[in-house]
């Protein structure tokens, strides 16, 4: 979008008076900032704007510290990698733009053109159990291996879970935050910011500097749900804030998703809850995928990537080491969940992800809707 666009979308961001809510239904009745701020006083109050607001945004075009506010975005947008995504840019999240009251701007890090992609929000607890962890990272990876843009709050616990085995598939993630967008929550995340911003985008709708505050969630949660085509709850207390994203995500009549666990588990009460409500049970991505009607492809890409990096091997059949022979044992003929190749090896989800990957890039180890199967069972 052009500097003159963005600087149109600023103003109305930073005036005084006037809520995102209501800029938000203004850019949904108008159809773009161009129209909103050419047109006259009595089109402006046909539209829900009071005198006063409009007064006050006509005082705007010559004040100082409006003035001081557009041109720190502008520059902080100079940076490379930064962007300030507007309502009617190509890059904006189509999904979003369907909402009820859709961000009027995101300020973005990263590669701003994934935010078109077909998104899944993962969201849980602030303090998962290696259970719900390991579970989210899985979820998140094969999912991202299938083609889905993973969406999530880079929290502690779920959210770090899910960003992390996105990236581990190679593929893109995006990470919501409830803070401006030059602020990292947690700091203990920076690493994993950075390396999101890599492969794909960090996204804000607050003003620069904004610290974390516990109202700006919510508003938060809005954005993955209202951007992903459903929504997956991997583990949740009966109170938990993703009950929250849940709920928005079903007032936009997006799926809803809940993975089951242990009945004494406080972490398992919100997904139980949501699947006595109708929430779809999850228990492997193939159930996501089935659902969203991407099944096929996505069972047709991982089966490509399998078969595209068999005949890359050539004919000789590769030397393993011990540890990855110990997985192709395990596999055997059966076709294993990773769950049951974590019960079974011992190994932590990363040293198996890691090993497993190499088997599939290898060509003696095919996944197939986050099941795994030897190509070859002889070997």
């Amino acid at each position: 979008m052009e500097a003159t666009i963005i600087a149109a979308y600023l103003r109305l961001y930073h005036c005084t008076g006037i809520s995102h809510q209501q800029f938000s239904r203004l850019l949904k009745q108008a159809g773009n900032i161009t129209v909103i701020l050419d047109q006259n006083d009595e089109w402006l109050q046909s539209l829900g704007m009071d005198p006063g607001q409009i007064s006050m945004l006509r005082r705007s075009q010559g004040s100082a510290s409006m003035e001081s506010k557009i041109e720190e975005d502008l520059s902080w947008q100079q940076s490379r990698g930064n962007a300030i995504v507007g309502y009617e840019s190509p890059d904006y999240p189509p999904l979003l733009r369907t909402t009820d009251f859709p961000p009027p701007l995101l300020y973005a890090i990263g590669d701003s053109s994934v935010l078109s992609t077909v998104a899944l929000g993962i969201v849980g607890s602030r303090k998962a159990s290696e259970y719900g962890g390991r579970n989210a990272y899985w979820m998140a990876h094969e999912l991202s291996h299938a083609g889905l843009l993973i969406c999530s709050g880079m929290a502690r616990g779920i959210d770090t879970q899910a960003h992390k085995g996105a990236l581990a598939a190679s593929g893109a993630t995006v990470a919501v935050l409830g803070t401006g967008i030059d602020i990292c929550h947690p700091l203990a995340n920076q690493k994993l910011a950075e390396q999101i911003a890599v492969k794909g985008a960090l996204i804000s709708d607050f003003p620069l500097g904004s610290p974390p505050r516990a109202n700006n969630f919510p508003r938060r949660n809005r954005i993955i749900s209202g951007m992903s085509l459903g929504t997956l709850v991997v583990e949740a207390t009966a109170h938990s804030g993703s009950l929250i994203t849940a709920r928005l995500a079903l007032e936009e009549n997006r799926e809803v998703f809940a993975f089951p666990g242990s009945i004494s588990s406080q972490l398992s009460r919100g997904c139980h809850r949501l699947i006595k409500e109708g929430a779809k049970l999850v228990e492997e991505p193939a159930d996501i995928l089935e659902e969203l009607g991407m099944k096929s492809r996505g069972a047709a890409r991982l089966e490509s990537t399998a078969n595209s990096t068999q005949k890359n091997c050539g004919a000789e059949a590769p030397s393993l080491n011990e540890h990855e022979a110990n997985i192709m044992r395990l596999i055997g003929g059966n076709n294993c969940l990773m769950q049951t190749l974590l019960d079974s090896s011992g190994y932590s989800l990363q040293q198996l992800n890691a090993l497993l990957l190499h088997l599939e890039m290898l060509g003696l180890v095919r996944a197939e809707g986050g099941r795994f199967s030897c190509t070859d069972p002889a070997l």
